[in-house]
Formats: C-alpha cells, structure tokens, sequence
C-alpha cells in the first residue's frame, strides 16, 4: 500500500511497489492535466481478483480510481439473484453517487481480476475539488454521462423482450478489430446477469443468433 499526500506524492511512490500503470495523470482521467504532486491525499491499494471491495447497502467514504484491472458493479436480492450494473476498468472510478449523496452503496463491487485502485476519503477529495472548480465542474458532468446508460438499461429491461435486450448488450460491449466487431469477455451467466433472465434463455437465444450467422 503507497500513500499519496500531495506534494510529496512522487516520493511516496519512490522504491515502493506501485500497479503495472502507476498513478499519473494517463490512468486517472478526471486529473487530466493536473500535476502529480497536486493530486488530492489518497492510498493505493492492491486487491487480488474476486475480491469484494464494498457491499451492497454499507456506509463508503472513498472514491476508487481504478489504476490497472477490471471491477464488476452488481446488485442482488434477498434470494441471491443479482444483477450486473456495469463492468469498469483502467481510468474509471467508483464511489462518486455515494459521494454526492452520502447514502449507502448502491450496488457491490467485486473484481474481475487483480486490480490496483486509488483510493481517497471524501473529506480530502471534497476539499480538492473545491479548490479545482473545473474538475469539479467535470466531475458533476461525468456522474450525469455515467448515469444515462444506467437509465437506458433499466428501460430496456422494463421495455425490452429477453432476445433484444441480449443483442443490445453485445453491441454496447463490442469494440472494433480488424474490421470485426469483438464483445469483452462474458460468460452466459455474466450475460444472463446483465439482461435480467436466466442462463438457459441466454444459451438459447445465442444459438439463434449463431444459426442467424
């Protein structure tokens, strides 16, 4: 663990174990042209895959920026049914809702793999930005842009039949290679998570669209 107090911050990472994209201004986006040595008092902090790092509904006062790795935001029921809200990675962060709000979290976040974060207490990054009014203005605007898709998704699994809402989330998780359209890796149960159904529906509906080519 490195601790990261402002104006001392490249000393603190000085011959101590640091994430395999170390913390600067590339792997925290919402700093974007800021200084290191300006960047708001934090920790960073290894975890090791399928580590919980919060629970639905406990108290947080941090923010996480994720430094290298891949974190899964879900929400679950009583009968342990869960939900995958989101799937994060290098440059984003978490935590932020809870921040304005002060509320419990709303969902749980386990890793996907080992994941180096970096991780600062409300009371300092409320400070800091207060005293950086645009990346405060920036990050008001991202919790909003990080909202609508959240939106987008609860109307598709009030509105959407099993076999759209599958498609559309293959779509959004695609990214382009060599002219070829490449979904992150999913699992039929990361998938049935994802769209609210059960993984024999997902295999189903996988098979139509693999015939359909």
């Amino acid at each position: 663990m490195t601790t990261i107090t402002g104006a001392s911050s490249n000393d603190a990472l000085q011959g101590r174990r640091v994430p395999p994209q170390s913390l600067n201004p590339c792997t925290v986006t919402l700093f974007s042209g800021l200084p290191l040595k300006d960047f708001p008092s934090g920790m960073i902090r290894r975890y090791p895959k399928n580590a919980i790092v919060i629970n639905q509904g406990d108290p947080i006062s941090s923010l996480y920026f994720i430094l290298s790795g891949r974190i899964k935001l879900y929400m679950s029921n009583q009968r342990g049914k869960a939900f995958i809200l989101d799937i994060r990675g290098l440059g984003d962060y978490f935590g932020d809702l809870e921040l304005v709000d002060a509320g419990p979290c709303i969902a749980s976040v386990v890793t996907l793999e080992e994941s180096w974060m970096y991780v600062i207490q409300d009371a300092y990054f409320e400070r800091f930005l207060s005293e950086h009014p645009e990346i405060n203005r920036q990050f008001y605007r991202s919790l909003v842009q990080r909202t609508r898709p959240l939106i987008e998704r609860i109307n598709s699994l009030a509105l959407d039949p099993v076999y759209g809402r599958i498609i559309r989330t293959l779509l959004d998780s695609a990214t382009e290679r060599e002219g070829k359209l490449v979904t992150e890796r999913l699992t039929q149960q990361d998938l049935a998570d994802r769209v609210g159904a059960c993984r024999e529906m997902v295999k189903l509906v996988l098979k139509s669209l693999e015939e359909g080519g």
